[in-house]
Parts: C-alpha cells; structure tokens; sequence
C-alpha cells in the first residue's frame, strides 16, 4: 500500500544544500509539511521560498546539532509548531580524509557528534512522540561506506557503520508500535560534501569510488521509501552489488580495492 505524504510533518536535516535540499524540494511538490534543518540561516530563508513556491509549508531552523540542545529544541520546535511528527530525516553529516592512525581524538568526537550521537538522539526524542501517534519513520541517510570501509575516510566510515548498527536495532524495537526504521545508504553523489570534508595528515582531494549519482536520484529514492517503507535503500545498484560482495567475500573486495584505490594508499604511505 502506498502511503500519502500530503500534510505529512517531516524533518530534514542537513537541509541547506545536497541530498537535503533535494529531498526537501522532492517533499515539497508532495505537499509535506516541513521543518528544514541546518547551520546556514540563508540558505534556509532561500529553501524556505522554494518550498512554498513547490506546494510545500515550511518552517526552517538555524541549529548546529552538534550540541545535544540543539537536537532537543529542533524535535519541540517542530512538536509544538505541527502537534506530531510523523517523519524524522537524519541527513546531517561531514567527511574526513585521514588514516586512522593519525585521526586527532577531538575529530572523532566532532564527527561522532553530529554523524551518530546528532541522529541517535533525534530518534531518542521522536520515538514516544510517534509511539503516541501509533505510527511514524525515521530515516536515517548512512552511505554505502557504512557497509564496506574505504583508505583514508575510516573515522567517517565508522560514523556510517555505527548508524547503520542502531538502525538495525531500533526498527525491531519500534516495529510493533508502527513506526518504520530505514536506512538509505547512497554511492558518490554529486553535492558540495566534498568542498567541506575536513582534512588531517593527507590533505589532497580524490575522486569518489564508483558511479556518481545526483543529489535528485537520492532524494526520489527518500521520497518513494516514505511512500513504501523498505528497511535498506541503495539509490545507485552498483553499491548493493559491492555489499553483497563484501558480505561474502571481503578478501576478495579487499584486493578490488587495493588496486583501484591505489592513488589513496600511495597518500597514506607519502605522508
């Protein structure tokens, strides 16, 4: 059964460019009710516009979810704003490019905050909301990177495994209150995440593994797994065909990688 997402209450964060724009601009046309989260307060005044111009309600927040109080007062805004919420995007993230060896323990904690713990207590705060509405989903946007480690970005990987965990343990913890838990885990997409990757004892910029795909491809996916509910989403068919690999073989994904990630390895060793 395909569900409506007309007047639907939806956060999204990481709204202000990306898969987040996308996603909020895909939702607007759907006539959602949206709430935008992110740290660029222009930008969100920008999307804000758009929203409306698509058919949409918007409502936007200028939050760094860094901090656990900002996480807090998002999930009541948009409470005591709509009176329920019936869908939580957790979309918010940034990349690092560095080998693990030398990742400074201040960007671990940084990145963990806002790709994992950000996400982990968003969900935290909306579950009873939508235990008491009887229904509900939370989609949480991990990365195929979640499912099979790369050279030179374990901390984010990390982040992405660690996300994908509690999803799996959280949809079976909710099911039975009617709420769905998925995971959309896109390839190499095309938004400004690389210009703002942080960098640390390999400062060099690599072209992504893989295809390439569009901020639009991945958003249409968030938009059709809102419609049908699926427990895992991989917009781009190439990286289901990696995790199945790697799920059976990762020696064998292993020497795939050493010789087209070549360029990254020889980094990590020049540094």
């Amino acid at each position: 059964m395909t569900r409506q997402i007309t007047d639907k209450v939806i956060i999204i964060t990481g709204a202000s460019s990306g898969i987040g724009r996308a996603t909020a601009l895909a939702l607007a046309r759907e006539r959602a009710k949206l709430v935008t989260v992110a740290r660029r307060q222009n930008l969100l005044i920008q999307l804000e516009e758009e929203i409306r111009s698509a058919g949409g309600t918007a409502c936007s927040l200028s939050l760094d979810l860094g901090q656990r109080i900002n996480v807090e007062t998002m999930i009541r805004s948009a409470h005591d704003r709509f009176g329920r919420i019936d869908v939580l995007i957790n979309n918010a993230g940034f990349g690092f490019w560095g080998t693990v060896e030398n990742t400074p323990a201040a960007t671990a904690r940084e990145i963990f905050d806002v790709n994992f713990e950000a996400p982990l207590f968003a969900s935290q705060l909306v579950i009873p909301i939508m235990r008491a509405q009887g229904e509900g989903h939370i989609i949480n946007v991990s990365s195929v990177v979640g499912k099979r480690g790369l050279p030179l970005s374990g901390i984010y990987c990390a982040t992405k495994f660690a996300l994908q965990g509690i999803s799996e343990s959280m949809r079976l913890e909710v099911k039975e209150y009617g709420i769905d838990v998925s995971v959309i885990s896109p390839a190499g997409t095309e938004t400004e995440f690389g210009a703002n990757v942080r960098y640390g004892d390999v400062n060099r910029k690599f072209k992504p593994a893989g295809g390439i795909q569009s901020a639009g491809e991945v958003a249409q996916a968030i938009v059709q797994c809102i419609k049908k509910p699926k427990l895992e989403v991989y917009p781009n068919r190439l990286s289901r065909v990696l995790v199945w690999t790697n799920s059976l073989a990762p020696g064998l994904v292993d020497k795939i990688m050493m010789r087209y990630l070549r360029d990254r390895l020889d980094a990590a060793k020049a540094k």
